[in-house]
């Protein structure tokens, strides 16, 4: 299958996916969103994927958000199923029966730090930096950032990377639980890759068990608290303040919020 902003490869068992848009430091918009919906079906039907590494083009992102100038078209309700969207992408891709790893090889922000966060292992080269910057719009993570940040650095930490629109970097994020290890660029994904043929050595159905009980165990409120998420993600865009965050950005200006 021919994707317009993926590229995908599998080498003895291992698939790996590169989002590709680099022009757009690899910004998810719908239709990425759609083609990696439609890569998950790919790798489920296809028994040969035994594990599935992603990582971004170029070398300045793994992917930097979502595509704002799509988004800041959006009404309230285009934009609550797009987080919705966005959501449930992400749920199928953290459900997979295989282990999923992120190679983070840049700025993953945003949408970039949930797609990170909803695979199994995250590994980050030296220039790679952690964020969810949506504050910054006057709109919240919306493809789940809220739940699994949390869940990955306490409450606290998570509180407070989302309320400054703060970066981490890769050395912070690996100190914080964000990412697992640290390594130069040109052996990140070596090393990814490299992990994901040590479990595809293993049994199928040990992994998908291991997978099934440490999600059902670690976060058995995700659903009810997406669906807070995406009704205040959707909301927010039909506040003055989101409104002009999300033009502030596209206009590449300073936001001018006044509370409203």
């Amino acid at each position: 299958m021919a994707f317009e902003n993926l590229l995908f490869r599998v080498e003895d068992g291992v698939g790996i996916a590169t989002l590709n848009r680099p022009k757009s430091l690899n910004a998810l918009n719908a239709r990425t969103l759609g083609e990696l919906s439609e890569l998950l079906d790919q790798v489920e039907a296809d028994g040969a994927v035994r594990a599935l590494v992603l990582t971004g083009a170029g070398d300045k992102a793994f992917v930097a958000g979502a595509d704002i100038a799509e988004m800041s078209s959006l009404s309230p309700l285009e934009a609550r199923r797009f987080a919705e969207a966005g959501q449930r992408t992400l749920e199928r891709l953290e459900a997979l029966p295989i282990v999923t790893i992120a190679a983070v090889n840049g700025f993953a922000l945003g949408g970039g730090c949930e797609l990170a966060m909803a695979c199994d292992l995250v590994y980050a080269a030296e220039k790679a930096r952690f964020g969810q910057p949506e504050v910054n719009l006057g709109i919240l993570p919306g493809f789940g950032g809220t739940q699994r940040l949390q869940r990955r650095v306490g409450p606290q930490r998570a509180l407070e990377m989302i309320l400054t629109g703060d970066m981490a970097d890769a050395a912070t994020a690996k100190a914080w639980g964000l990412a697992l290890e640290v390594l130069p660029a040109d052996q990140l994904l070596p090393h990814a890759v490299a992990q994901a043929r040590k479990v595809t050595a293993k049994a199928p159905a040990a992994v998908a068990a291991v997978k099934r009980i440490l999600r059902a165990t670690a976060q058995p409120q995700l659903p009810a608290g997406q669906a807070l998420e995406a009704e205040a993600f959707g909301l927010l865009f039909g506040t003055g303040d989101g409104r002009e965050g999300l033009r502030a950005f596209v206009e590449k200006r300073p936001a001018a919020f006044q509370g409203k």
